[in-house]
């Protein structure tokens, strides 16, 4: 059993994966950390899978899933379920956060006292770095929502960077339910209702260009997810 399972969902990212896995093996092999990194190709039109599979062949650690339909909170699931560390990070495939922060986030996990231990872009000591400003002011909005409506007091639900125990990560991601972006509300609701205390770190993230989400299409459907989390919960589906 590894010490950390590293999930990275990966959507036409043939580009940017080389140098992502290239940082993260020089890392964790710098750092002689025991774990395995798996790269959910979901549903990609490109080269991702190939990409996996040549990284794969000189980083033994890397192994490749697939998901047949599209839908990052469908790979994550997938990633994590599959996962055997006693730590079970995922993280976004653009490098937004760094390679360091996998120490520090594997150190701040205490399956009693912080099982889930979430990344944030927002409060003190949290920087962000290139984001544009209507990104910023969209997510805001969203967020005032998500807290209205499910997760109180989370100033931060979509940030690409979480961590939780192996145990917390599979009783979670087993009730799991929505497929898209807005997974990151419904896990953290989940964790509440399951009484896993959620512990917040701030972080320095980079914003980067191509970015996989559309931001209007994609928080409309996001506000989706959300009532779909909400109405699952009144109707018992979480039980």
């Amino acid at each position: 059993m590894p010490v950390l399972s590293l999930v990275i969902p990966a959507y036409d990212e043939q580009a940017r994966l080389p140098y992502t896995l290239g940082e993260i093996e020089a890392y964790v092999c710098q750092e002689l950390i025991d774990c395995e990194v798996i790269v959910v190709d979901n549903g990609s039109h490109d080269a991702t899978s190939a990409v996996v599979q040549q990284a794969a062949s000189r980083f033994p650690r890397l192994r490749l899933l697939r998901t047949d339909r599209h839908g990052k909170g469908l790979a994550v699931r997938t990633g994590v379920l599959a996962a055997r560390g006693q730590v079970v990070i995922f993280a976004d495939a653009d490098l937004s956060w760094s390679v360091a922060d996998l120490s520090r986030f594997m150190a701040l996990v205490d399956p009693p006292r912080a099982p889930i231990v979430i990344g944030s872009r927002e409060g003190y000591g949290a920087r962000r770095i290139g984001e544009p400003v209507y990104r910023h002011v969209m997510g805001r909005v969203f967020n005032r929502v998500v807290q209205a409506l499910a997760v109180p007091g989370i100033e931060d639900s979509q940030c690409g960077f979480k961590a939780f125990s192996g145990e917390a990560a599979r009783a979670i991601f087993e009730r799991q339910r929505v497929d898209g972006f807005g997974f990151d509300v419904e896990i953290l609701y989940l964790a509440r209702r399951l009484g896993y205390p959620i512990r917040v770190v701030p972080l320095r993230w980079e914003h980067k260009e191509n970015s996989r989400v559309l931001p209007v299409r994609d928080t409309l459907l996001m506000l989706s997810d959300v009532l779909r989390v909400r109405f699952n919960g009144w109707r018992g589906r979480y039980a």
